[in-house]
């Protein structure tokens, strides 16, 4: 078992070593950038299931850390929340195949209400048609599932989530993000007194 474990630790840490930096990360912080710091829009993210869960992760991590951002179901958007998004915003959406249904859809119906909204793809698939909607693509490298079955999405995730991570902490650096605006956010618990303490440090400095 012990073996086993071990393995798999091994198999998503390659996986992570092995995502692709390329110029699409790069693009995709420059349009979140452009559309929420200057525009005041805001980052809409999206995707079904496991990659749902994760782009619903990346809002609220983008939300705490400065960039104002919320998660869209993709199928509760067809019953009225589309509406949340505004023609300033951006769209982040997650599909590991390229090809996710309620994702295709999502973008033809945030397209007819608002022409044009960029969009910012993570997925492990280039040639997809979501790939090539895309004004940003992150490809994830494709790695292969630790599932022994090959199909429960587990490295996809580990990945995706380090992607998002990424974004995060690139855009904290480009907007100058401080203790000081970290604690105006983060009021309680052990992460607020510690970034309300931190700040106190800086204000001395």
């Amino acid at each position: 078992m012990k073996d086993t474990i071990k393995k798999v630790i091994e198999h998503e840490a390659q996986a992570i070593l092995n995502i692709p930096v390329e110029d699409g990360m790069i693009e995709a912080i420059n349009l979140i950038h452009r559309q929420v710091h200057i525009k005041k829009g805001k980052l809409v993210t999206s995707g079904m299931g496991k990659a749902g869960q994760i782009a619903l992760n990346i809002a609220t991590t983008f939300s705490s850390t400065g960039t104002p951002a919320v998660f869209l179901h993709p199928s509760e958007s067809q019953h009225g929340d589309l509406g949340v998004l505004q023609e300033n915003d951006v769209l982040l959406v997650i599909s590991n195949s390229g090809k996710t249904r309620e994702i295709i859809e999502l973008i033809d119906l945030a397209e007819n209400l608002h022409k044009g909204l960029p969009l910012i793809v993570i997925s492990s698939n280039p040639e997809g048609v979501l790939a090539q909607e895309a004004d940003a693509f992150i490809y994830t490298g494709n790695p292969k599932e630790v599932c022994p079955l090959g199909l429960s999405p587990t490295t996809s995730t580990t990945v995706m989530t380090v992607i998002g991570d990424a974004l995060v902490v690139s855009m904290m650096n480009k907007i100058g993000f401080s203790n000081e605006d970290y604690a105006k956010r983060h009021h309680g618990g052990y992460l607020g007194d510690k970034s309300r303490s931190q700040a106190r440090t800086e204000s001395k400095k």
